[in-house]
């Protein structure tokens, strides 16, 4: 049987690297300030658990808020508390190992719905078990666990990562999509080129976990910001990010029904030139809102340009009110834009008073 071959690239693997440096710097100072409070302030011979626990609970996952880094270390805590307990209780043998695993998984299902949380709970009760029992006690395990626990929320708390970052990277990603799908719309309409609309229809159905990264990423960035001194002062900006996230999650399903539209509109291969200037217009102004993630003067150049553009969302203006299948793209393209206006902060209401009468 081959084996399956790896792929990796340097750009992609710096970029990477680059990319989990704040992660990376966290948990190694976190480890080390678990491993120095168990080996030189409590004098713990063999501190593994400060330095595991202190490890896992921190981890490189997207999802750092202080709710999952608690459940992480409090399931590494009670697989190895239970652990203990049962070695005391019943002895080291093969049938006594099956038991301790199989009431520490059933211990953790029953605590906990996150199949996470309970494979934590599992491996460290094996590790425990398996290792020999360390000079002071059994128990000394479950208060180094503690203390890997307590140091990775400090670390979470007062030595957070870059959650702002985190959240503008996967905001940008998502943007860039957006973008993308609606410049080819744009360029399939002007070439009646359907291999464009459907590249364009590909990318834009994949776009959901990019909208799931960026609320992951601000759900993260709410939970530390609330008790990180650090990170105060940027709630305001984690509310805007917020709105325009709802907005752009909103936009972007619209988007996809918009670009089915396109993909079956241009198969008869004529150019539709005025809705591809209409979505070269809310491409430019999706562009400027993409900025808002900066400063809001770019969301108010970008209310404007959307202001502007929804006002010709009217089958009316380009004489195809009898024409249904060209009608129904230009009609789609309306709540898009509301939402866009959404995200720009205008109140949804208002939004929809812009647009015109048919």
């Amino acid at each position: 049987m081959a084996l399956p071959k790896i792929y990796w690239r340097l750009p992609a693997s710096t970029k990477r690297v680059v990319d989990s440096l704040p992660s990376i710097i966290q948990i190694v100072l976190a480890a080390t300030t678990a491993y120095t409070i168990s080996f030189y302030l409590l004098g713990h011979a063999n501190p593994l658990f400060s330095v595991t626990v202190a490890i896992a609970s921190l981890g490189f996952t997207r999802d750092a808020r202080l709710r999952r880094v608690f459940e992480t270390a409090l399931g590494m805590v009670i697989g190895i508390a239970l652990s203990e307990v049962l070695l005391i209780l019943w002895g080291v043998g093969v049938w006594q190992m099956t038991l301790v695993l199989f009431v520490a998984l059933v211990s953790a299902r029953f605590l906990s719905g996150t199949a996470a949380f309970a494979l934590t709970v599992g491996s460290q009760a094996m590790l425990v078990y398996i290792m020999p029992e360390p000079d002071g006690g059994v128990f000394i395990r479950s208060f180094d666990g503690m203390v890997g626990g307590i140091v990775a929320l400090l670390f979470t708390a007062f030595v957070p990562r870059d959650p702002m970052g985190s959240t503008a990277k996967d905001a940008g990603k998502l943007f860039t999509v957006f973008l993308n799908a609606v410049d080819a719309m744009a360029l399939a309409l002007r070439s009646a080129d359907v291999k464009i609309a459907d590249a364009a229809l590909v990318r834009v159905r994949g776009s959901q976990p990019l909208v799931d990264n960026w609320r992951m990423s601000l759900d993260s960035a709410i939970s530390i910001s609330k008790i990180s001194p650090f990170m105060r002062k940027h709630r305001a900006d984690i509310s805007d990010q917020i709105r325009l996230m709802q907005g752009m999650d909103l936009a972007v399903r619209n988007l996809r029904v918009v670009v089915r539209r396109v993909d079956f509109l241009i198969r008869d291969g004529k150019p539709r030139l005025y809705l591809a200037e209409l979505l070269e217009e809310i491409s430019g102004a999706t562009a400027v809102l993409a900025r808002g993630l900066d400063g809001s003067d770019a969301l108010f150049e970008a209310r404007e340009m959307l202001l502007t553009t929804i006002k010709k969302l009217d089958p009316k203006l380009f004489g195809i009110e009898d024409q249904l299948r060209e009608a129904s793209v230009l009609l789609l393209l309306r709540p898009l834009v509301v939402d866009l206006l959404a995200a720009t902060g205008l109140p949804e209401d208002q939004a929809r008073s812009a647009l015109p009468h048919i």
